[in-house]
């Protein structure tokens, strides 16, 4: 038995790691790095990371099981389309942010409400990405569950520090900057989104 597993172990571990390393760097500095650093400069950290890490586990479990396909059950425009809105919204709302007192603590929203926008926010502008992708074409080559291992790691690991980034940030800049600079970033994002429709 331990033959077996010692045998299974270095593909496994293989596969995982070069899904990780793959990943890592293809996303690194990506749209999900930025959503996450924006929002953990306005929100605590952990409801954020769970809600990247939770849209992050379920893309990728969707991209190995299906692979490329999964991308191809809407139509892209839609997907881009409802991406665009969706930064867009939040880009306004973050610029029409006023700080209505003197001292700039943050107002820390629900956890739950943070992680689902998150969530959300993550789904949508990885939904068929490149990235994806990238992980259903790794899927169909080597064992799914190490890719997934792999590739969710990866994402973890990039979302954390995009949160370090965001928190580091919120200490050293005025709550109303913040919240400045997030809905410009928002808007690039949105633009972005609407380029590609075209």
């Amino acid at each position: 038995m331990s033959d077996l597993i010692h045998a299974m172990s270095g593909p496994w571990l293989g596969s995982a790691g070069t899904a990780f390393f793959l990943v890592a760097l293809a996303e690194f500095g990506d749209k999900s790095q930025l959503v996450c650093m924006t929002l953990a400069a306005r929100h605590r950290g952990l409801p954020v990371l769970l809600g990247a890490v939770g849209a992050f586990a379920i893309l990728n479990l969707l991209a190995v099981l299906f692979g490329a396909a999964v991308a191809a059950w809407l139509p892209t425009w839609v997907v881009t389309l409802a991406v665009a809105v969706l930064f867009l919204v939040f880009g306004i709302n973050s610029l029409r942010y006023e700080d209505d007192e003197d001292d700039e603590d943050v107002e820390e929203a629900p956890g739950h409400g943070v992680a689902a926008t998150t969530f959300l926010l993550i789904f949508l502008a990885e939904f068929g990405d490149k990235t994806q992708l990238a992980v259903a074409g790794l899927g169909s080559t080597a064992p799914p569950a190490a890719v997934w291992t792999g590739a969710t790691l990866a994402l973890a690991s990039t979302s954390a520090l995009g949160i370090f980034a965001g928190r580091r940030l919120l200490n050293r800049m005025p709550l109303r900057w913040i919240h400045r600079i997030s809905g410009v970033l928002f808007l690039l994002l949105a633009a972005f989104a609407i380029s590609r429709l075209f």
